[in-house]
Formats: structure tokens, sequence, C-alpha cells
């Protein structure tokens, strides 16, 4: 229990705590209520064995081991650690540097050490998962980082990494003169054969996820159009499932949506331009939605429209349009901002705005973060408080399934059973 009395005194991510060996003792957290990916319960208790939730339950019934620390948490809510649904650790914001700029003129050793940096800030803010959804022109510097957050090197989130994206030739950036070749964004593909390595190479690199992009623009001013054909898209599926490796498809069109889902993706990403049909579509399917409205928010601001005084940009109505149509079609919504284009750490932005902006139910956007991502990232063993589970934990000033701003109050952070901030 060295980790736990180390950290009282010396602040937020200790990363010591991090490096330290999983708690050999039984701890109890003793929360005013306990979310526990559904539900809130009232006067439950939270009983942590190493890595594991051992028990949770009526704080009075829970049968608890001799020589056990017990860690009072009045007035806060304990909820499972939030899962971030798109993420890119190795992008800052684009009001401080384009995404050409990050590309082309930041170092790959200058975008990891910003990265280890944003990796702390989401764990600080309660994000104990994040998918990693492309390097973004820095190779597969995200396995490296996930590397060294899994032996304690430096703290930050358990992370499902894309590494470089698949993009059909000429169809993604950064472009300059025609005359001028230079490192792209992502790993272009094309056929068949370039295709199957192109899946094949990032997951034996390290890659969790392989991330496509069905549509994208293909020039300058121009609308995204989609890039892959059916085939091809089917067969980045079928070779990565092979692997045991999903895909998540970037797709803003309703064909590039369209065939995404007919391809077995496991997400679209964005889904701008979603119609009725497509959603109703990925419904039958089993394909959900990771709507990002946070990123078109930010960058929306960024080209200076102000937010509660301007009249909405095209692209900011358009999804309403959409959302609207993906919430009447019952679509799986998977939460995630695509942070990254706005500041690590402020992760909670896509789920207040899902609720302020989009009308979603508070409760199921706090489930989304939580028990829903989890489901729909496949991962069993988190995203909810029930034994047998990893003890990946926050609490919160407040009940945040009445009000979703509650997971701004990060006053506990657990991971692995080690308390990472408190």
């Amino acid at each position: 229990m060295a980790s736990f009395l180390l950290l009282a005194g010396t602040g937020p991510l200790s990363v010591l705590a991090q490096n330290a060996p999983a708690a050999s003792t039984a701890l109890l957290l003793r929360p005013a209520a306990v979310f526990d990916g559904e539900t809130l319960h009232q006067g439950w208790g939270v009983l942590v064995e190493g890595d594991k939730i051992k028990a949770a339950g009526p704080a009075g019934q829970l049968a608890v081991p001799a020589g056990a620390r017990t860690l009072e948490l009045p007035g806060l809510t304990l909820l499972p650690g939030l899962i971030e649904g798109h993420s890119h650790l190795l992008l800052h914001p684009y009001n401080e540097a384009s995404w050409n700029d990050q590309v082309l003129l930041e170092s790959q050793a200058m975008r990891v050490a910003r990265a280890t940096a944003h990796a702390r800030a989401t764990l600080e803010a309660g994000f104990t998962t994040a998918r990693d959804l492309g390097t973004e022109g820095a190779d597969y510097a995200d396995v490296g980082l996930k590397q060294a957050i899994d032996h304690g090197i430096i703290p930050g989130p358990r992370l499902l990494v894309a590494t470089r994206a698949l993009v059909a030739t000429g169809s993604y950036g950064p472009k300059l003169s025609v005359d001028v070749d230079v490192p792209q964004g992502a790993q272009e593909a094309d056929g068949t054969d370039g295709i199957i390595r192109a899946v094949r190479e990032p997951i034996g690199k390290g890659a969790d996820i392989i991330k496509v992009y069905a549509d994208y623009r293909w020039g300058a001013n121009e609308p995204s159009r989609p890039t892959f054909s059916q085939e091809e898209l089917t067969l980045i599926v079928q070779t990565a499932r092979s692997a045991g490796r999903p895909v998540v498809a970037h797709a803003s069109t309703p064909e590039g949506m369209r065939r995404a889902t007919l391809a077995g993706v496991q997400t679209i990403e964005h889904g701008d331009a979603g119609t009725s049909e497509v959603f109703k579509l990925m419904k039958q399917r089993g394909v959900a939605l990771c709507p990002t409205v946070a990123a078109g928010d930010a960058t929306s601001q960024y080209r200076g429209w102000r937010k509660g005084q301007d009249p909405e940009p095209e692209r900011i109505r358009q999804k309403h349009v959409s959302m609207k149509a993906a919430l009447q079609s019952g679509v799986d919504v998977a939460v995630g901002g695509d942070v990254g284009v706005f500041t690590h750490g402020d992760n909670l932005r896509e789920a207040e705005q899902l609720v302020q902006d989009y009308g979603l139910p508070t409760l199921q956007v706090l489930r989304g973060l939580t028990s829903t991502n989890a489901r729909i990232f496949q991962l069993l063993d988190r995203g909810r408080v029930q034994p047998g589970l990893l003890a990946d934990l926050v609490a919160v000033a407040g009940d945040p399934t009445q009000d979703i701003k509650a997971l701004r109050q990060v006053r506990l952070v657990v991971k692995g059973g080690v308390v990472i901030k408190q």
C-alpha cells in the first residue's frame, strides 16, 4: 500500500504511483453513491483486491478482509473509469498549429514529448481508457507510447492504438505542389495485394485497431467523396478480422458510410452527412456511430464562429440534422470527441455537447462513456463496477446521472487498483 500513502502528499498523478505494483492489500472505497455503468446506487461500497474489483454492493454488507484500508469518499459518486472513444494523442489543437504544420514541421521527438503530456492530462481527467485513432504522420509512435504507459514509465490511460490509418492513394495530405512528394499523414493503399499488406503491416507493428478513410476530399475545396470501393473495404475488414482486429471507418458521406457498414466495420467516425437510411442500415448491421460533435464545434470556432452569437455554420447545422436522424434510428452512439483537434484533458467536451447541444439524455451519455463504449469496443473487462472487472474507477463531486458537468469534478482516479490521483 506504499503507493496509496505516497500519493497523499504528492498531488495529482505521481509517476511513482504509476510505476508501483498492484496493491497487495484490499482497499474499500466508501462513496456516497456508486454508478455501476448502468444505474446509480446510494450507500454502496466497492472492494478492490489487486487490480480487480472484488465486490460491490451496500457498504454495510461487504465482507471486508482484515487489514483492508478504507478510503472514505463523502459526497462523491464512484463510477467506472471513463472511456475516450476517439482521440489523437500525437496531435495538439489546430488553433495552436495547423494539421499540415504538425505533420510536416514538427519532429517526431517533439510530437512524442507532447503526447506524454497529453496522456497524463487524459488520465487526470478520469479517462482510464482511450482509443487513439491514427498517428497522423507519426508512423508507429503510438505503439511506443502505449508500451511506455503499460510499463509504468509514463502515466496515461490504457490505449487502443490504430497506428497509420489507411487511405486511397491521392485522397489525403499534406498536399503541396504537384512536383513535390511529401510524407503523408496516413498509409496509402490500393488493390488486393496493396491493401492486404497495408493491413497486416501495422498489425505486426502493434496496432490494436485498423482505421480506414472510407471517404475524403480528393482536392482542395472539394466535398468529401467515397475513396475505397466496396470490394476494397470488405477486404480490409476481412483481413483485419482474421487477425482479431476491428476496423473503424472515417466516413461522413452517405455512400462512404454505406460501404463501410456493409463491409462490417465496428464504428463509423463522424457521420456528418448521415441519412435516416444509412443510420437504419448501421442499426441493422450492428455498426455504431461515434459522432465527434466537439471536433466540428472546435474547428468552426477556430475559423471565427462566435458560438451563441453568430448563426450556426452550415457544418454545424448539418450535424444537427444528421444527429437527429441517428437518434431516431436507434443506432448505438459511442462517445468520443476527436480529442487533439481540441485540448487533451478537455475530453468531457464531447459528452457535454451531446447533452447540451444535441439533446441526448444525461444518463445515456454517462453510460456511453462507460458501459456502452466498453460494449461497442469489445472491452469486456471494464466499463462497469462489477466483481472480476478491472479496478479502473473514478470518483467525482456531485451526481453525474443528473448533471454531466459533475464529471469535471474529478477527486479520485484509480487505475488497475492503484490510486493515481487523490
